[in-house]
């Protein structure tokens, strides 16, 4: 890549992040159209994970009424389940250890591990595990697969603002009322999963109150040589 191709590249990237704010509210009547929506859902699976254990799995809420019960216990989402085009309910894995049958199904199955691979795989994998101490209780280890779904988010919310597309990551909801309108959904798969983090995604209504602001880049590096 020359210097001018990598000059604007650059540029549109910095442009994206410039452009990408926590909508609030979003334009109801514009939709996403479903190649676009692909192109952000890839930009997730694709995401870099821990071994690659991809501990994440990606709900796309679209019914109208499955929307408005999450808004009943979503204080943060309240407009945008109401108007977002897209809105996804990002779900960490819960069994994400070295040991487990998720953990032979990905080395196995999805990377393709033969058997002598995978038995020093997954050694040194509980080795890093046990000393990280993730393996303490369930908790920490769904802590652990769920910090790994914001990579995940980070990225498509970064795809969708390169092509235009509006985004707000959410946190502000009622963990145990979600889980149990997943839950009784069967959308936790019986335990296998459970919720980490929403995000939606369409067009702005308005544009932002104001320009982005942020700490100097010297106010938040600090450079050790």
């Amino acid at each position: 890549m020359d210097n001018t191709v990598r000059a604007k590249r650059k540029e549109e990237i910095l442009q994206a992040f410039q452009f990408r704010h926590a909508t609030k509210q979003f334009d109801a009547s514009r939709k996403i159209t479903e190649e676009d929506f692909a192109f952000i859902l890839e930009t997730g699976r694709l995401s870099p994970s821990s071994i690659g254990f991809e501990p994440w799995k990606f709900l796309i809420v679209q019914n109208p009424e499955f929307r408005q019960r999450l808004s009943e216990v979503s204080s943060g989402a309240q407009k945008q389940l109401a108007t977002a085009s897209h809105f996804i309910v990002i779900l960490a894995r819960t069994d994400a250890s070295y040991n487990s049958p998720y953990a032979e199904y990905m080395l196995k199955e999805i990377k393709g591990m033969p058997d002598d691979v995978f038995e020093l795989t997954s050694a040194a994998y509980g080795k890093f595990q046990n000393n990280q101490g993730l393996l303490q209780n369930p908790k920490t280890l769904l802590d652990w697969a769920s910090k790994q779904t914001y990579i995940a988010l980070g990225n498509m919310m970064t795809a969708a603002a390169q092509i235009g597309i509006d985004s707000c990551p959410i946190e502000g909801f009622n963990y145990a009322e979600v889980h149990r309108i997943l839950e009784e959904a069967g959308l936790l798969e019986n335990g296998a999963w459970d919720v980490s983090v929403m995000a939606a995604f369409g067009y702005r209504a308005a544009e932002p109150p104001r320009e982005k602001s942020r700490k100097s880049i010297e106010q938040i590096t600090h450079w050790i040589e």
